[in-house]
């Protein structure tokens, strides 16, 4: 009886030398699945407290970037550890895991990892900018840490095995960042792209609640025709006291 296999996605870590994110970047897709990963998310809170007192108003700061933590593993010792081997044979590599390695292979894919990855790029002069693809995650990232244990060694010192534990933090253009926010509090800094048919008295009237301050607004932006804005700037709006 033939057996039908669907086809698996792989993790695939996507770096690319501009914040955009544009084109089709540089890939490195694992060997396996991880088994799991995680996310998490922190709020942060003042410290100040008034003497003599019992309790505090948590008053809000900040809230730090997401973190993904997920384990990556090269294998180049030919025993699997997935268990589909043995089951169904062959059909493991229908499935797209029959990742076999050569050897000394295990070290050179953890070096292409670091170099997409964490190693200072000559042109950015810092590590590139990363997005995380698998299944309905889409994580834009950096990396934050990665720590790689080898083991399973050949009698010539060679790793045959490799766990990546890594640690991405999150990382989204200022433009993403103030739209996921949805701020719209007359005393915070604001920014905002042109569309096609903005007006700056009318963005003003949006943020402000009147359209009175586009004057000022414009000369803080140099703005030399604030009649004729062009599509996709971004506008920088100042805060106003209450």
């Amino acid at each position: 009886m033939a057996l039908n296999f669907l086809k698996f996605e792989k993790l695939t870590i996507v770096s690319y030398d501009k914040a955009e994110r544009t084109g089709t970047g540089e890939k490195f897709v694992a060997m396996f699945n991880p088994e799991s990963y995680a996310l998490s998310y922190e709020n942060v809170y003042g410290r100040e407290q008034g003497i003599n007192t019992s309790a505090r108003t948590a008053r809000y700061a900040m809230s730090k970037p997401e973190r993904l933590n997920l384990k990556i593993i090269l294998d180049g010792s030919g025993v699997h550890t997935l268990g589909l081997t043995n089951i169904i044979g062959g059909g493991a590599r229908a499935l797209g895991f029959n990742n076999s390695m050569g050897k000394g292979d295990v070290y050179k894919q953890v070096q292409r990892f670091l170099e997409l990855t964490s190693y200072m790029d000559g042109k950015l002069h810092e590590p590139k900018y990363l997005t995380l693809k698998w299944g309905d995650l889409v994580f834009k990232c950096r990396l934050n840490t990665v720590t790689v244990n080898y083991s399973l060694f050949d009698n010539s010192g060679i790793p045959l095995r490799a766990e990546l534990d890594t640690s991405f933090l999150g990382d989204i253009e200022q433009s993403e960042r103030l739209k996921k926010e949805r701020k719209s509090s007359p005393d915070l800094t604001h920014y905002r792209v042109v569309g096609a048919h903005d007006k700056l008295p009318l963005m003003c009237e949006k943020i402000y609640g009147v359209a009175q301050y586009y004057l000022e607004v414009a000369k803080i932006n140099n703005l030399n025709d604030f009649r004729n804005l062009r599509p996709g700037q971004e506008i920088y709006f100042p805060p106003i006291e209450k």
